[in-house]
């Protein structure tokens, strides 16, 4: 039994850290006003990898529509403006060397509309991390149950908690969706 209430507790932070990296990407989105944070989902393809914006440039906010990108390195200027552009924020970054302004356009209703539709992306990809979670418990139950280390019934209670956190957890994405779509559509 140890051994299966262990496991939960491991499920429960893996899924946790779903909620943790969707709530993340959803600071990203931002309803108009520049935020340091709107950049973090930014990835950029640099020396060789992917890594965040953040480890290759400074973001600051110098006023409420402008963000300024401060790339550490000039010759990966490109890689970064290129990088704001693909990350589907509706950003149009404009290099000026090592340093790229980023206007913060004005949400009309159709940006307002697609951030809606970044932030489902950003949900649904959370939920498929957290049922890629409820698998590997579910796969490891059957396992231990196999091995004669845990009875039937044992694994099917398992197996039961296992699912309830998984809708719990999912009910929690929705709401964090639900919460963060309502902020968007705001006027």
């Amino acid at each position: 039994m140890s051994q299966s209430s262990h496991d939960m507790a491991e499920l429960k932070r893996r899924m946790n850290g779903a909620i943790a990296a969707l709530k993340q990407e959803f600071s990203g989105l931002r309803t108009g006003r520049a935020s340091i944070n709107m950049l973090d989902p930014v990835m950029v393809d640099a020396y060789g990898s992917s890594m965040p914006l953040n480890q290759v440039a400074t973001v600051s906010v110098p006023e409420a529509r402008m963000l300024v990108v401060q790339v550490w390195d000039r010759s990966m200027a490109g890689a970064v403006d290129k990088a704001i552009r693909d990350a589907n924020l509706g950003l149009n970054p404009v290099s000026e060397g090592q340093v790229i302004r980023v206007p913060i356009p004005e949400l009309n209703a159709e940006r307002r509309a697609e951030l809606v539709k970044v932030a489902h992306k950003y949900a649904e990809n959370a939920r498929i991390a957290v049922r890629h979670v409820r698998r590997d418990g579910l796969d490891n139950l059957k396992r231990l149950e196999k091995d004669g280390q845990m009875s039937q019934d044992e694994q099917r209670h398992q197996a039961d908690l296992v699912q309830k956190t998984t809708d719990e957890i999912i009910a929690e994405i929705d709401q964090a969706l639900a919460t963060k779509e309502k902020e968007i559509m705001q006027v």
